[in-house]
């Protein structure tokens, strides 16, 4: 059975020997994700010449995304390489300091003197360790510790409710970008961006560089989902992803459940690609079956209506990438079975001007009624597959593209299967005869369906789409 839900997998030690990255593109990766947080350059270039490789052998389209590590908000490192701290204790951030000890750390951000004053709390390691700020001293930010635990090296700092100035670009960032650029990836996500100006400058610094990828942005700070940051920010980017870690943090956990069903609900509304990421499958970096409570998780995304859900650690550095992936697959079918299509409730909020638009509205509403076999949407872009997909009508969606950019962005769109075709000439007839072979010779149709197609005139125009036919399989042959 088709699955809707892509499935997006971080690379890493665990998944970069070629014949585990097979088995994991075999059994159902649509995207890899390329950690700039780790690694070199060159690493980054050879994981994706060999994603490339492997893409052409199974003959499957799998996207590659970048994503940018972002600004360094965390602790320095430690004489012993960590310290516990106890509840009560003082504690110092110390900006100057350059080996910390059990009474105060470094800092890699030399900013936070700044950003806090009495009265913050700041989360260290994923909030782990909780720490009241009592006064702020030149450099010294001095702390207590409300609760405490063993505190290693360069472990991540956030502030409770946000407010750290640091830009969501930083000069590795801008560096990293270039690489991106090189590598040809099909996203690029952007970490901790504030606003939407944060994902403009990440987009004009991708272009000059050459690059094309959509970009992503990362939702993981208290201010991205402040009121209108959000759609400032949604306004600006491709998709988001629901970075659940950090965002958990600042704004605290129970907080996340309803801002994950509202920014994928928002996104959709808004034709933007969203991911669902952070510890979905944690318990399988160790164990090769999932808890109860990671399916249930997994499954409600695939019911929010995301786009896709991602590994992180799991597929990167853990003992079972393979099975974790296989595991994410079969609760993603699962979970599509029991989504109820309501496609004309759906209609009744949309709001569509453009003629592109509105023949991919026609074309859905066509196929649900018709229970066609499938559409085919024959895109320069992948914006008329993209409007299709954020509606559900139960039929699956080819994209039936000659542009190979086109063809890797979709694998990110959820209910889409892109494939490639060739143009011949101009002739519609023509072409639409290519796109039923390209079909047929895929096993996705037979003699006798019926399908729902869409295609724009004069052909080859981005943005053209003006016609839906309704096409039987193999009448055109017959006479």
């Amino acid at each position: 059975m088709l699955r809707s839900t892509k499935i997006v997998a971080t690379l890493g030690p665990a998944s970069s020997d070629p014949v585990v990255l097979e088995r994991m593109v075999r059994a159902g990766v649509d995207v890899v994700r390329l950690n700039f947080s780790h690694g070199t350059a060159d690493d980054h270039l050879a994981r994706a010449t060999l994603v490339k490789e492997i893409s052409r052998k199974t003959g499957r389209t799998v996207g590659i995304m970048c994503d940018l590590q972002g600004p360094k908000i965390r602790v320095g490192t430690f004489k012993d390489g960590k310290v516990t701290l106890a509840r009560g204790q003082k504690f110092v951030l110390d900006a100057t300091c350059e080996l910390g000890d059990g009474e105060r750390a470094g800092l890699d951000y030399k900013e936070l003197p700044r950003d806090v004053a009495e009265g913050a709390v700041l989360l260290l390691d994923d909030g782990k360790i909780v720490l009241d700020v009592v006064a702020v001293r030149g450099d010294e930010v001095h702390t207590t510790v409300r609760h405490g635990g063993v505190l290693s090296n360069n472990k991540g700092i956030n502030r409770q409710g946000g407010g750290l100035t640091a830009p969501a670009l930083t000069p590795k960032d801008i560096e990293d970008i270039r690489t991106a650029a090189r590598l040809s990836a099909d996203f690029l996500a952007v970490s901790f961006p504030k606003s939407g100006a944060d994902m403009y400058m990440a987009r004009e610094l991708l272009r000059a560089c050459g690059g094309k990828a959509f970009l992503i942005a990362k939702i993981e700070r208290a201010e991205a989902v402040a009121p209108g940051a959000l759609n400032d920010i949604m306004n600006a980017c491709d998709g988001i992803m629901v970075a659940r870690g950090d965002l958990a943090v600042e704004v605290g956990d129970a907080s996340v459940p309803a801002l994950q069903k509202r920014m994928i609900r928002l996104a959709r509304e808004s034709n933007k690609l969203t991911i669902t990421a952070t510890q979905m499958m944690e318990s399988m970096i160790a164990s090769p079956v999932p808890t109860r409570a990671e399916v249930s998780d997994v499954a409600n995304a695939v019911l929010d209506g995301t786009d896709a859900v991602m590994l992180s650690a799991e597929s990167a550095s853990g003992r079972y990438p393979v099975e974790a992936i296989e595991a994410m697959d079969r609760i993603c079918v699962e979970a599509e079975q029991t989504q109820p299509v309501q496609l004309e409730r759906e209609f009744l909020n949309r709001v569509f001007t453009r003629v592109d638009q509105s023949i991919a509205m026609a074309g859905l509403f066509t196929a649900f009624h018709l229970k066609v076999k499938c559409i085919a949407t024959l895109t320069e872009s992948g914006s008329t597959a993209l409007w299709m997909s954020r509606l559900n009508c139960g039929v699956p969606i080819y994209a039936l593209t000659a542009q190979t950019a086109t063809r890797y962005r979709c694998a990110l769109y959820r209910d889409v299967y892109p494939l490639m075709v060739k143009y011949v000439g101009h002739d519609r007839e023509e072409l639409l005869g290519e796109a039923e072979k390209v079909l047929v010779d895929n096993g996705v149709v037979k003699d006798g369906d019926i399908i729902v197609l869409t295609i724009g005139e004069p052909i080859g125009k981005s943005g053209g789409t003006n016609t839906m036919k309704i096409v039987r399989v193999g009448e055109h042959r017959k006479g």
